[in-house]
């Protein structure tokens, strides 16, 4: 995903640094649909938007990038891409406007190193501005690093318009879509489901299962235990039409997430009318949202729990009229879902008003201790 940077009227282009091999359909995560949806919005509505795929962990290829944008260019760096390199986007400074997208905060990654937040610290501070994609994101990065709360904006996912789902009379088609490892939950996932294993239910798993394949072997044999074998399918990653099929054919997704900071699988899943069980953890209840009525399209329980995951899951596929509810609900929530080009608009936003370069921060802004 690369365009060369050409020239022309710096303020009217939009540069994006984004991971190499961001749309490699073998490696899917909610940040690289992300950076493509925003990426394809905004041709949608007739910006000279300008990808490049910079290699994740190179300052140097950081730097490269960096250096091909014209002086006055506009330009946002994801935050894999520049997050632990601040020394590229502090050079920049005063010649381009580096915005940082910030889609999980290196401090709260299960691979980051022990000094992620200073690095962290350091490329937030060099940049023009902030972007998150949820307002916990951002509440997060102004209490972690003493940031001018004007220079961090929000540029909230997406959904995509979609059927609403066929639905099976006992609500047992259990859906769960995220990366197989430790920071998803699929092992809470499966205990819970050993706590329900007495009632009618499948559950699919997608997901990739090679970034922790010592977890994802666990899980799948958790899953194989007596009661459960057969009942747990642990797919993989699926290509996007067969995932929308997979979203099409669900009664209920289930996030057992111990940490997200939006979730986009929750709004993927209301845009079909299927209501939510999920971790209401980070950014969750935030995607989850209400109908207009103020009910909620779903069921929180707290992360880590599976007693409490699995009480919820009775709940459900022993309850009609709660399930009746709870559709309803995500049926009038439906409407009230942003469409991508909302997304390029928040972004455009942000990045034409924001500071420009080298003036993005006040020197008097408190450092929280980490």
């Amino acid at each position: 995903m690369s365009q060369p940077a050409g020239h022309g009227d710096p303020a009217r282009v939009l540069h994006l640094l984004v991971p190499a091999g961001v749309d490699d359909p073998d490696r899917p995560s909610g940040g690289n649909t992300y950076d493509l949806r925003l990426a394809a919005a905004l041709s949608e509505m007739g910006r000279d938007v300008r990808p490049v795929g910079v290699p994740v962990g190179s300052g140097a290829a950081l730097a490269a990038a960096l250096a091909g944008v014209p002086d006055g260019g506009r330009v946002v760096v994801d935050g894999l891409v520049g997050l632990a390199h601040a020394e590229p986007v502090a050079r920049e400074r005063g010649r381009l406007a580096v915005w940082l997208l910030v889609h999980l905060p290196l401090a709260l990654d299960e691979e980051a190193g022990p000094d992620a937040v200073a690095q962290e610290r350091r490329a937030l501070r060099a940049a023009a501005g902030v972007l998150t994609t949820s307002d916990w994101t951002r509440r997060y990065l102004l209490a972690e690093h003493g940031l001018a709360p004007g220079s961090v904006r929000v540029a909230r996912p997406g959904a995509d318009g979609a059927e609403v789902a066929a639905r099976s009379p006992t609500g047992g088609r259990l859906l769960t879509v995220g990366a197989v490892v430790p920071a998803k939950g699929q092992d809470v996932l499966v205990a819970a489901l050993a706590g329900v294993a007495d009632l009618e239910w499948s559950s699919r798993v997608v997901g990739p299962l090679g970034r922790a394949p010592g977890f994802a072997a666990d899980v799948r044999r958790s899953a194989a235990a007596p009661g459960l074998g057969g009942r747990v399918r642990i797919e993989g990653p699926l290509p996007p039409r067969r995932l929308a099929t997979a979203y099409a054919t669900a009664d209920l997704l289930v996030l057992p997430t111990r940490l997200e900071t939006y979730g986009m699988v929750v709004t993927e899943a209301l845009a079909r009318g299927v209501p939510v069980l999920a971790s209401g953890v980070g950014g969750v209840p935030e995607a989850l949202g209400t109908a207009p009525d103020g009910c909620r399209p779903g069921i929180l329980v707290p992360p880590g729990d599976p007693a409490a995951l699995a009480d919820a899951l009775r709940r459900w596929l022993t309850d009609g009229a709660a399930r009746r509810r709870l559709r309803a609900a995500t049926l009038a929530r439906r409407p009230g879902l942003e469409p991508w080009t909302a997304t390029a608009a928040s972004v455009l936003d942000a990045v034409a008003a924001g500071p420009r370069p080298g003036v993005n921060r006040s020197a008097a802004a408190p450092v929280v201790p980490t």
